[in-house]
């Protein structure tokens, strides 16, 4: 079967990524960054899309569900086909970590290797609605923190990729991370991104390997306040919604 472009650049991409830091800072913090994955075009472009209603399935202003202030809108099949590479390419680099996690905390091991064949599980369960989506926030807006779970099936790690330049196109507006540990106070990660890079970091919960073996903590995940300008994001989540 032929590859589009598109395919072959985000697979190469992904396989040259720093796969141990990766996964050693996501053991440890919950969150890895990735480097830049997208160009400055490319991030305009995708940007661009957001003014394009015909390419989503539905938009959400936040203020009207009290989950902050801006707004979203999901991705209608079929997906922009470099969103649909990335989201299969990396699936496939981390399928390996999530069934370790799921080990560790005592549930079954068993993400299919593509994300071709997990998409199915997803739809097998009622999960038919596509998740990857575009957020806009302007001055003034923030996100609160919050979990992307959308049904039974839950991929354990999704990404954020910044497609907005930091200090000129907007200010504020960083990524910020939560972890609850068991009868811990929360602790809180501050994550700055490049345009076109990503944030790879833990959906709901994950191991942390305690002196009696692995227990699990509990992350969640938002946006600070942005001070000026406006700010896009891409989110690729790889379970799909019910």
């Amino acid at each position: 079967m032929q590859t589009s472009p598109a395919t072959t650049s985000a697979a190469n991409i992904a396989r040259a990524l720093d796969w141990p830091r990766i996964e050693t800072e996501l053991a440890t913090r919950g969150c890895a960054t990735t480097g830049v994955l997208f160009s400055p075009q490319e991030c305009g472009a995708l940007a661009a899309l957001y003014d394009e209603p015909g390419r989503f399935r539905s938009r959400v202003v936040m203020q009207r569900h009290g989950f902050g202030q801006g707004e979203y809108q999901y991705f209608a099949n079929p997906l922009p086909a470099s969103v649909t590479a990335w989201r299969s390419a990396l699936y496939e680099r981390l399928a390996p970590l999530a069934n370790a996690w799921a080990a560790a905390m005592g549930q079954p091991a068993d993400y299919p290797v593509d994300h071709a064949s997990y998409l199915a599980r997803c739809h097998a369960a009622g999960q038919l609605r596509p998740t990857p989506l575009l957020l806009r926030y302007v001055e003034g807006d923030y996100n609160c923190l919050h979990q992307d779970l959308y049904g039974d099936l839950q991929f354990p790690m999704q990404l954020t990729v910044l497609l907005s330049r930091p200090g000129e196109d907007f200010t504020g507006g960083e990524f910020v991370l939560t972890e609850q540990r068991p009868r811990m106070q929360s602790r809180a990660e501050v994550v700055s991104l490049a345009q076109g890079e990503a944030v790879i970091f833990a959906v709901n919960q994950r191991p942390v390997a305690g002196t009696r073996g692995s227990y699990r903590v509990t992350m969640r995940h938002g946006v600070s306040r942005v001070h000026s300008g406006r700010r896009h994001t891409l989110g690729i989540i790889f379970h799909d919604a019910r």
